[in-house]
């Protein structure tokens, strides 16, 4: 998790908080970084947050 959060430019902390839902709306910037480092298009993740029940 800290090499991901640093290949995006974030602390482990802030990665921890999206991922457990403390930080529930992370800003666009943080999620286009973060899908850069996992390698995912802007268009996967937001095909997968449609997936999630309202």
């Amino acid at each position: 998790m800290t090499e991901v959060a640093a290949a995006a430019g974030l602390s482990a902390e802030t990665l921890r908080k999206i991922e457990t839902g403390r930080a529930p709306t992370p800003a666009f910037f943080t999620v286009a970084a973060l899908a850069g480092v996992l390698g995912l298009s802007l268009d996967e993740v937001a095909g997968h947050c449609s997936l999630l029940p309202a």
